[in-house]
């Protein structure tokens, strides 16, 4: 099996699981997010994963971003470069045709939280503690923090975690849209397991489709996209999965999805 740089793979089923593995922390390194884009287009081409779970490697962090040791010297050509490849490997992420599912089972801080900004589902354990620090470093969020952070919390939430480093609990999380679920210590895992088994009743064309145009709506007003999205619907028409999904129901039995 392929390695990566502080990243574990594990496939059950129709779901890949990452683990983010760079103890004691789970930072992010510049060969770890060079090898999160990679793992991600390697799975990508793997028409049998519908799902990708993404969690951190022991009790304590989901992940507590990037090491300041790295910015310490005050280096531009190496900030330059890490911010690129944090744009790189979370929008590789973020653009996964499957759906991709954040089990944050500890402090998600900086990058860390980033990263599961770019998922399209976040579950919090309940000990899970979530920030976005870097202007108390002199820093700011360089990995989709400043935008994809309000899409989900609104801008005043948005600016008491990035302008005024307003660290928020699991609890609160939920409270304001930045995670969807909250579960017991140690759950975070099992279900978003759960939630992916969910999606391997979907087409998977359909799942790509629907995503394209959920995220879409990021960008341009409804109007727009609504042109788009009866388009995608005829070109589902195209594929195996729709001709299988109608019959399937029809026939009152399970689908057996080929388009991926």
């Amino acid at each position: 099996m392929t390695s990566y740089t502080n990243l574990r793979l594990e496939k059950i089923g129709h779901t890949a699981i990452v683990t983010l593995a760079n103890p004691p922390a789970n930072t992010w390194t510049r060969e770890g997010l060079i090898d999160l884009k990679r793992l991600v287009t390697d799975i990508n081409e793997d028409r049998n994963i519908y799902s990708l779970v993404v969690t951190g490697e022991g009790e304590k962090f989901f992940s507590a971003g990037a090491d300041l040791k790295l910015f310490a010297d005050g280096d531009q050509a190496l900030a330059r470069e890490m911010a690129r490849r944090f744009g790189e490997a979370f929008e590789t992420l973020s653009q996964f045709r499957g759906v991709s599912i954040a089990a944050i089972n500890g402090y998600a801080m900086g990058g860390g939280l980033e990263c599961a900004l770019a998922c399209d589902i976040r579950i919090a354990e309940t000990q899970a503690q979530m920030a976005l620090p870097e202007a108390a470093v002199g820093l700011l969020p360089c990995a989709g923090g400043t935008q994809l952070l309000p899409l989900l919390v609104g801008e005043g939430w948005a600016k008491r975690m990035i302008l005024c480093g307003e660290r928020v609990t699991a609890e609160t999380a939920l409270r304001i849209g930045l995670v969807e679920e909250v579960v017991e210590k140690g759950q975070a895992k099992q279900r978003a397991l759960e939630l992916a088994k969910l999606v391997d009743k979907q087409s998977p064309s359909s799942v790509a489709a629907s995503k394209k145009l959920i995220q879409g709506a990021r960008h341009q007003p409804p109007m727009a996209n609504l042109p788009v999205e009866r388009e995608l619907f005829l070109d589902l028409f195209s594929t195996e999965d729709q001709k299988e999904g109608v019959n399937a129901f029809l026939q009152k039995r399970s689908a057996e999805w080929k388009n991926g």
